[in-house]
């Protein structure tokens, strides 16, 4: 008795879960709002949501119709770069020569990170040392150089204070 009924849930299980999936296949995941924001207008140039112009609004005419049709966003991505070409995509390619879009800003500020930190160090060394060059001369009883206050006094001698 047990077996039958744990057989029976299981069987309604399966039935239950057939439309669900054969359901999810058919609905797309696509929404025009979000596409507007990763496809770029071919005459502006802009993204398609900024974009005021005949040809976007052609072009948003024919995202509404694939999503109709109930193509996934990465199908309607394909068949705009099929239509307008590949500059239609607002986002670069992940392969190729368009990789570099991605790593170069990446590597920029692995490298501008590294160089502050080098220089850092380099700073905080120097202030450690008493401030680099002329570290190791011994300044005069009175705390200062003769030397800075002839030519401190000569300076002040030019003008009438």
């Amino acid at each position: 008795m047990r077996r039958a009924a744990s057989i029976l849930a299981l069987l309604a299980a399966l039935l239950l879960a057939v439309p669900m999936t054969a359901l999810a296949q058919g609905t797309s995941d696509a929404t025009l709002p979000d596409l507007e924001d990763e496809v770029m207008c071919p005459i502006c140039g802009t993204a398609l949501s900024l974009a005021e112009s005949p040809q976007a609004e052609r072009q948003r005419e024919f995202i509404r119709g694939l999503i109709a049709e109930g193509l996934t966003k990465d199908e309607i991505k394909d068949e705009l770069v099929a239509e307008y070409g590949s500059e239609v995509l607002a986002v670069p390619e992940t392969s190729g020569f368009d990789l570099a879009a991605w790593v170069v800003p990446g590597l920029a500020v692995i490298v501008a990170a590294g160089a502050l930190v080098v220089g850092l160090r380099r700073w905080r060394r120097s202030g450690a040392d008493g401030g680099g060059a002329g570290a190791n001369e011994a300044p005069a009883a009175g705390g200062t150089d003769p030397a800075d206050e002839e030519r401190l006094a000569a300076d002040l001698g030019r003008y009438d204070l």
